[in-house]
């Protein structure tokens, strides 16, 4: 599995009080957001990466799901076109940012929209999910910017899934976590899948950071699963952050 080095992650503002979220899991408290976003930047630094801590910018209430805004690989970096319309103007600050780590940069253009959690990378191969915030044009640019560059691209449509990492995370080793809708899927037919049940769907959002995996908190099967598969694992308290269908992979961009 390929070492990390670097993370973005960025500071919460108030405005994410009133960003988008289709649960019904309340309203955050910010306070806690912060204590919990907090927590999770502490557990990346564990991991043994270099943070990048951006300040909130309170015209964007999700702008703190940076993963939704670019997908990175080793050489270049891709930027999105977040398919909600008050995400757009996020692609500006993270792109002047990654600029600081890539000199090649590819683009997903409108109509095409495209939201970073709609990407998951296992080794060479990239899987794209259409979803509500990614549709078929933004996937199909997607997958021919890496074809190009020699990856492979496999386009799924979602039928259950906000993004398609609420549902999957790759762990390195042919090891793939898989929920609901991707448990019997062709596509990942060929991992070794850690099957995670119904009623702790959201810790298939999860993610491996070097030595560790990084699970939501309050999920003991999933972690059991993890570990009796080999892995280190860190719990962090998700309840602010998912109640706006913000997982862990949201909160970061990893390369």
């Amino acid at each position: 599995m390929k070492m990390f080095k670097n993370v973005i992650v960025k500071e919460p503002g108030k405005s994410y009080l009133n960003g988008l979220t289709t649960t019904d899991l309340g309203k955050p408290i910010y306070e806690l957001l912060l204590e919990q976003h907090k927590s999770y930047v502490e557990a990346l630094e564990k991991c043994g990466v270099e943070v990048t801590y951006l300040p909130p910018s309170e015209e964007f209430p999700d702008s703190t799901f940076v993963e939704d805004a670019a997908v990175l690989t080793p050489n270049f970096a891709v930027v999105t076109n977040p398919g909600a319309e008050s995400r757009n103007g996020e692609i500006v600050e993270i792109e002047e940012v990654l600029k600081g780590f890539y000199d090649k940069f590819h683009t997903i253009q409108a109509p095409g929209t495209l939201d970073g959690g709609d990407v998951l990378q296992a080794e060479d191969h990239f899987y794209i999910g259409i979803s509500e915030r990614t549709n078929e044009e933004g996937a199909r640019q997607f997958k021919e910017i890496m074809e190009s560059e020699g990856y492979q691209a496999t386009i799924i449509p979602l039928k259950e899934f906000f993004h398609l990492k609420t549902g999957i995370a790759y762990l390195g080793n042919n090891k793939m976590v898989v929920a609901g809708e991707f448990v019997e899927h062709p596509a990942f037919a060929s991992y070794d899948q850690i099957v995670i049940g119904k009623e702790d769907e959201y810790s298939a959002n999860c993610i491996r950071m070097n030595d560790f995996v990084i699970i939501p908190a309050g999920y003991p099967e999933t972690k059991r699963k993890l570990e009796e598969a080999g892995y280190e694992t860190i719990e962090l308290e998700m309840s602010e952050v998912q109640k706006h269908d913000g997982g862990l992979s949201c909160l970061s961009l990893r390369f």
